[in-house]
């Protein structure tokens, strides 16, 4: 509708236009062109607006407007009725678009020999959302989990399983993270042991047997726990590629570093400089290598292998600085221009003592948050009316799709930059603006469609509150593109929740059975929500 709007503008004024969704009660559409206009040959911009307004006949619009110097587009009953039309016949690929161009998403990236904390479940929901959002509109997608296995970190856990003469096959995962906070706490008296956990993660990077052995058991362990949770959140990543994964490359980022003059030798380590930045190391003193090392390697065989348009880096905001160097540093070896690499930041969960931390032990695990929302979720169920006609199976399952939804878009629902302080009545909300209330809107049209039968394609005409939804509707296209152009999935979750808002109260206003019109409009309204939640990675029941 907007590209129609601006090529009609484009023809009539000569000049680019930018069209944009108008204010409430300011028609469908609206442009400042008058006002551009106006100032550039010294006229009244309301006057101008006034000539460009008669000069448009179209079918498209039912009225143009001239307020304040701008154009307002009411969009015309045939207008609608065709883009409506185009959802009822087009269904899942309503939306979808046709795109040669490739995105690397990188996201989730958890550290081995931790439990999955809910600190991750941010960048793994965020980024997948993103992942199928791009995919939605034609990119090639490829999702890269870029799991932290490597590093000073399991140098010390190393240390602390041999002082403890522990025997790393049989310990568990929340067993190895609490070998890992004791270190920190033992450390704090004794300082020396810092420097044990870099000895013991040099050997690590030398290939020490014994070093490799344990690293390796511990890593094996960290990935089924983690397909566990994934499982769980229905995410499956095309590759996962941890640090180590790029541990042989390292030595060739370096000397292609220093050979092009872009590192220089500081205090025996080398380091990149760059303009409004502190420098980076990228070899220590001791030759051990640094994140930004691996990083490179990294975004180097990234490049080689995908060739993409775009690098989004779905990372947390503490790492801002980390990856504007990062960025940089690409670019002064000259592999590719910066401007293809955006960092989508998001917020920190919080705890009302501080920020989460492993070492310090203040952490929420994330199988625990998903098993009680199961759980409350089960509750509510058993305790429903409707709860004797569905078998055991069928409310553990519907449990879980319900809990799960509900921990999903209470995160989605919030911009991506947004802090959240952890709350465990919040994080597990089934109410109000939630997943489960847009998972209820849906099977409630299912059931409504299931009743009528027969879904006729019929709009003959259209009340305020009928124009109002399918004028909805028929906005999905341009909300996921600016969810897209904005890295936001919580424009799409906004979208959805205000969709699902106006059909409910449509439906406790309006009989829908027997009336044609209205059933074609509730198998609209499915067919968005349904699309929108698949964007946001959340499934939909048959009944709840």
């Amino acid at each position: 509708m907007k590209e129609k709007i601006e090529k009609i503008l484009k023809e009539k004024t000569g000049e680019e236009v930018k069209v944009e969704k108008a204010p409430l009660g300011y028609g469908d559409y609206a442009t400042n062109i008058a006002l551009l206009l106006g100032k550039k040959e010294k006229k009244d911009s309301r006057e101008v607006a006034e000539e460009i307004k008669k000069s448009i006949k179209s079918p498209l619009f039912e009225k143009v407007e001239e307020k304040n110097g701008f154009l307002n587009f009411f969009l015309s009953l045939e207008a609608l009725r065709d883009e409506f039309f185009e959802v009822l016949k087009k269904e899942k690929d309503y939306g979808k678009e046709k795109c040669k161009k490739i995105v690397v998403i990188d996201y989730s990236s958890p550290n081995i020999a931790k439990s999955f904390g809910i600190g991750h479940l941010r960048s793994t929901i965020i980024g997948h959302s993103l992942y199928k959002i791009y995919q939605f509109l034609g990119w090639k997608a490829v999702g890269i989990n870029h799991l932290g296995d490597w590093g000073t970190q399991y140098g010390k856990l190393l240390y602390q399983i041999k002082k403890e003469g522990k025997d790393p096959e049989k310990l568990s995962i929340r067993e190895l993270e609490d070998l890992y906070i004791r270190f920190h706490k033992e450390a704090e008296k004794d300082p020396k042991m810092e420097e044990e956990g870099r000895r013991w993660f040099s050997l690590l990077e030398k290939g020490d047997k014994e070093a490799k052995r344990i690293w390796e058991v511990c890593r094996e362990k960290s990935l089924v726990e983690f397909e566990k949770i994934y499982r769980d959140l229905e995410v499956k990543i095309d590759y996962c590629l941890g640090e180590s994964f790029y541990e042989g490359k390292l030595e060739e980022v370096i000397k292609e570093a220093k050979e092009k003059k872009v590192a220089k030798e500081s205090k025996g380590a080398f380091i990149i400089e760059f303009e409004n930045m502190p420098p980076a190391m990228i070899l220590k003193s001791d030759r051990s290598t640094t994140y930004l090392t691996r990083d490179l390697a990294a975004a180097k065989y990234r490049l080689k292998r995908f060739s993409p348009d775009l690098f989004i880096y779905e990372v947390g905001a503490d790492q801002i600085l980390h990856l504007k160097q990062l960025f940089s540093a690409v670019e002064k070896l000259g592999w590719a221009d910066k401007e293809r690499f955006v960092h989508v930041p998001h917020g920190m969960f919080r705890l009302k003592e501080g920020k989460f931390s492993t070492r310090k032990g203040r952490t929420v695990h994330l199988e625990d948050v998903l098993s009680m929302a199961k759980e409350k979720a089960e509750k509510i169920i058993e305790n429903s009316s409707t709860a004797r006609d569905i078998s055991l199976e069928e409310k553990k399952k519907l449990a879980k799709i319900v809990g799960i939804g509900a921990v999903k878009y209470n995160d989605l629902k919030r911009h991506h930059k947004r802090d959240v302080l952890f709350d465990w009545d919040q994080i597990l909300s089934l109410k109000g603006d939630s997943g489960p209330y847009l998972q209820y809107t849906c099977v409630r049209c299912k059931s409504i469609i299931k009743k009528a039968k027969e879904v006729r394609s019929e709009i003959k005409d259209l009340n305020s509150e009928e124009r109002k939804i399918v004028k909805r509707i028929i906005q999905f296209k341009e909300t996921v593109e600016l969810a897209a152009e904005t890295f936001s999935p919580n424009i799409i979750a906004e979208y959805a929740f205000k969709l699902a808002k106006e059909f409910n109260s449509f439906y406790d206003t309006y009989p829908i059975l027997g009336n044609a019109k209205r059933v074609a409009v509730t198998k609209a309204v499915l067919i968005i929500l349904e699309n929108s939640l698949n964007l946001l990675t959340i499934s939909v029941p048959e009944k709840m």
